[in-house]
């Protein structure tokens, strides 16, 4: 078969942000409506801060809070949010309670009185707790028998030690004892306006969308402050943790590696860099030990972003006989990309992948919803996404290089490997000390 020439990429387009207005309502509340008017639908997500929240009521918190108020079921709820072809749903990480949904925006008015009867009168339901308790136990009892949860679970506490994002799973024997007078009374601690941020994507015009907001929202009360998490400490390399799982026939390979903030000025070429390694499928990281060696099928990079602080984070899970194989080639590829420039047309690949991510992003309303209030929360707003997409297209091959070098240097990973330590400890061993633990039961 004759190989066909590729054609040249075309130009990339300026980024082109929609119009929005923005509103700190009298309680605190920040509000900021979007006008994406691609179809007749409205986009909600409500930031509220939950950091250093208590692990097992914050869990059965957000899979409750929708169970009922003294007037509504949470059948009734769902009822009247089906009338307007809309939802909610709620989720919590170490950072924030996130309250997700959608909906015709002819019924942006309902959607967000029914979220303000949620937030200000949520009942939790004796009943509905015993239920959704029962479920999250039960799924956590699972996680626990995955191995991609137990190397997160190893790499967390190996990242963080004593900051609270060291453990981000609770222990079900702690959700078990988990009543609902005790969600009742986090509510009231937590579930509180200031510092929330409400993002509002669709086909709506802003200021009116605002007004929206206010009438519904502007009840909701509350007079605590949001808890402020210390900054993550920094990552401190050391011999590889072995986590032992005796039998496994495959071994869960996990990096930690120094990141920044969006903010940064390094930010954008560690971005590039990180591509270049191993954040796409035309990365180096993958052409090596996927496409050449066949050690893997899905290796991946990301810069993973939280509130009190960033890092860079590897993942491939690799069959066990090649284990020590993968983490030779992995250092390898990161060492060689912090001492030796990309060429200029890897790097072009890797900048017109990420400046294309970026109009990906936002063109959705959903994509725009979660990218405004992901920025939201780390105090940004969408004019940052055109600084950023400036910032991705001037980056040179020595921008790039510097970061490489000041963040990737194998010399600062933390490594951790899930896996049979009978037969993987001492051909890693070889390459670099190693301690070893065993895997939670």
């Amino acid at each position: 078969m004759t190989a066909r020439t590729l054609p040249a990429l075309g130009p990339t387009r300026r980024l082109s942000l929609p119009d929005q207005a923005e509103r700190t309502l009298g309680n605190g509340l920040t509000v900021i409506a979007v006008h994406r008017p691609a179809v007749p639908l409205v986009e909600v997500r409500l930031w509220v801060p939950f950091g250093g929240a208590h692990l097992a009521r914050a869990a059965l918190l957000a899979q409750t809070l929708l169970s009922g108020t003294g007037e509504l079921s949470n059948v009734q709820i769902a009822a009247e949010l089906q009338t307007v072809g809309g939802g909610l749903s709620a989720g919590v990480d170490p950072d924030r309670l996130m309250i997700s949904g959608n909906g015709l925006v002819t019924g942006l008015d309902r959607i967000l009185d029914l979220m303000s009867q949620v937030l200000v009168g949520a009942s939790y339901p004796a009943d509905e707790v015993a239920t959704e308790r029962d479920r999250l136990i039960d799924r956590i009892q699972v996680a626990g028998s995955q191995p991609a949860h137990l190397a997160r679970v190893a790499l967390l506490k190996r990242m963080y030690g004593d900051h609270p994002y060291a453990v981000q799973t609770p222990d079900a024997s702690d959700v078990k004892v988990v009543e609902p007078a005790d969600l009742r009374g986090l509510h009231v601690d937590r579930v509180q306006p200031g510092g929330a941020i409400l993002v509002l994507v669709g086909d709506v015009e802003p200021e009116r969308a605002l007004d929206a907001a206010e009438r519904a929202l502007g009840g909701w009360s509350g007079a605590a402050q949001p808890v402020e998490l210390p900054p993550t400490p920094p990552l401190e390399p050391g011999a590889v943790l072995v986590v032992d799982r005796p039998g496994s026939v495959q071994s869960s390979l996990r990096m930690a590696l120094p990141a920044v903030p969006r903010t940064h000025p390094d930010h954008a070429a560690l971005q590039l860099a990180n591509l270049l390694f191993g954040g796409y499928f035309s990365s180096r990281w993958v052409e090596n030990i996927r496409e050449d060696k066949g050690y893997t099928y899905g290796p991946h990079s990301l810069v993973d972003h939280s509130v009190a602080g960033s890092a860079l984070v590897v993942s491939a899970e690799v069959a066990t006989e090649v284990t020590a194989p993968a983490l030779l080639e992995t250092t390898y590829e990161l060492g060689r990309l912090a001492v030796l420039p990309p060429g200029e047309d890897e790097l072009e690949q890797a900048r017109q992948y990420a400046l294309g991510t970026l109009q990906l992003g936002v063109s959705t309303q959903a994509g725009l919803a979660a990218l405004t209030s992901s920025y939201a929360g780390a105090g940004l707003r969408l004019p940052f996404l055109a600084e950023h997409a400036d910032r991705l297209a001037r980056a040179t091959r020595e921008d790039v290089a510097a970061a490489a070098a000041r963040y990737l240097a194998p010399a600062r990973a933390v490594t951790v490997i899930l896996g049979d330590a009978e037969r993987i400890a001492d051909q890693v061993g070889t390459l670099a000390p190693v301690r070893r633990e065993t895997a939670p039961s």
